[in-house]
């Protein structure tokens, strides 16, 4: 019997999926677990894979569509074995619901009764069940959805689509103020023409005043420069994430910056006492579970950074999921979480950073595993750099910059007095929402921090 493969539900926020690129074609085998195809949402990219050996008997959508979570979406089994002509829908306890069709065009508006209004929740008249922002955006525009084309699973209209149709209509929000034109002004409020109108001061002033000597004219703009030849690099969808939550970022958060200076030497020296024993674990042993434990002692001293902003005051968490930046290349980068980081030892924090980064850098990590942060590390050292001001992932409270390691002279005080030395150091930058706290308590934080890595038993 063939087995089904569904649309996987990558995320409890995620409700539907796009299919990038299908890995195998229609008669190709396949081996359960081997990856079948790409799927993409505003989050991440991962892998479906196959659920059972056998031959991929159909697909049913193309590289490109979007697809509902639940939705049967291939299948596989023996060759010449039966399988559905169309796709459905699979429900959580198994049952088989069949798609909507995507609506119908709509007939010239000659001749048909008024369009009924939007409905403003749930599902738009007579089509597939839209979400809540985008009924809301079209109840705020007044825009009836049946005329906006969707592109989502059987036509649903996506937040893309309906802010497609805005740009494109240059719509406004309904209630925004615009200027009254002179023809829907009431006759006592249009300006009167003719001698009775003209204002006291006008009739009574004795002569015209000297015409003004006509303008210089300016001189032509000079010629424009000749088009430079250039490309269009396509926006992926995490590129777009990426731009829209740094934007968004910057214009939410009052972004300022401390600048810490640590001596690195016995974190250097445990980390080369311990290597060698990690791995002998299966572990590799980087340097950034040492960053992720200090920041959790500095944390817990200062609790009022692992925490947002919002309307009704300061949301301290009491739980502790640090994020941490993993570059995705020329792609961009993205944010795994580790959740309850604080109950980990330093094996199982490299070990869960390592596990991540792989998993990332594969495209097989699952929404719910790149948001939930309430604290952020980004170790941009990895490639050289010395010190960033990195921008803060909202909604957290601040973001911990880690530059790269590296030895220098630096000033130490001995028994006979000041003394050059060769350490290993590092800057440590964190970048705080000032909305939450001042530098005061980012400096403390940081001193925290610090101490924690000079200190390293």
């Amino acid at each position: 019997m063939p087995t089904q493969v569904i649309m996987p539900q990558l995320g409890e926020s995620v409700v539907e999926g796009k299919i990038l690129r299908w890995l195998k074609r229609e008669g190709e085998p396949v081996r359960q677990f081997e990856p079948l195809l790409e799927v993409e949402t505003e989050k991440v990219t991962t892998e479906v894979t196959a659920p059972a050996d056998g031959v991929l008997l159909k697909i049913y959508f193309p590289e490109g569509v979007t697809v509902r979570a639940g939705t049967l979406i291939a299948m596989v089994g023996q060759p010449g074995e039966p399988v559905p002509e169309r796709p459905y829908r699979v429900g959580h306890g198994g049952e088989i619901e069949p798609l909507e069709e995507a609506p119908a065009v709509a007939p010239a508006a000659a001749g048909l009764p008024p369009a009924p209004e939007p409905a403003p929740a749930g599902r738009r008249e007579g089509g597939p069940r839209i979400s809540p922002v985008v009924a809301k955006m079209a109840a705020e525009y007044g825009i009836d959805l049946s005329k906006v084309p969707g592109t989502g699973e059987g036509g649903r209209v996506t937040k893309k689509d309906l802010l497609a149709y805005i740009e494109r209509m240059k719509l406004q929000p309904v209630g925004a103020p615009t200027a009254p034109r002179e023809a829907e002004l009431p006759p006592w409020e249009q300006p009167g023409t003719g001698e009775l109108f003209r204002p006291t001061e006008e009739v009574l002033r004795a002569a015209p005043a000297p015409a003004a000597p006509p303008a210089p004219v300016a001189p032509p703009p000079p010629p424009a420069a000749p088009a430079m030849p250039y490309e269009i690099l396509p926006l992926t969808s995490i590129r777009r994430a990426i731009a829209e939550h740094m934007v968004r970022s910057k214009h939410t958060s009052p972004h300022v910056t401390t600048v810490f200076e640590v001596d690195m030497s016995r974190v250097m020296a445990h980390y080369e006492a311990n290597r060698a024993a990690f791995e002998r674990e299966g572990v590799r042993l980087t340097l950034t579970p040492y960053f992720i434990m200090a920041a959790l002692a500095a944390l817990k001293a200062y609790p009022i950074l692992n925490s947002t902003w919002t309307e009704e005051g300061i949301r301290v968490y009491k739980v502790y999921h640090i994020g941490v930046a993993v570059s995705l290349g020329e792609e961009g980068l993205i944010v795994p979480v580790i959740k309850n980081a604080d109950t980990y030892s330093l094996i199982g924090l490299a070990r869960a950073v390592n596990d991540l980064a792989e998993r990332a850098r594969k495209r097989q990590l699952k929404p719910d595993e790149v948001q939930g942060s309430t604290f952020t590390i980004t170790n941009h050292g990895v490639s050289g750099s010395l010190f960033a001001t990195p921008i803060i992932n909202q909604p957290n409270c601040a973001i911990l910059g880690v530059g790269r390691v590296h030895k220098r002279p630096v000033v130490v005080e001995t028994p006979q007095g000041d003394a050059l030395a060769i350490r290993p150091m590092v800057y440590l930058t964190l970048t705080f929402d000032h909305r939450i706290i001042d530098g005061a308590q980012a400096d403390a934080f940081m001193s925290k921090v610090k101490a924690v890595l000079e200190g390293w038993a």
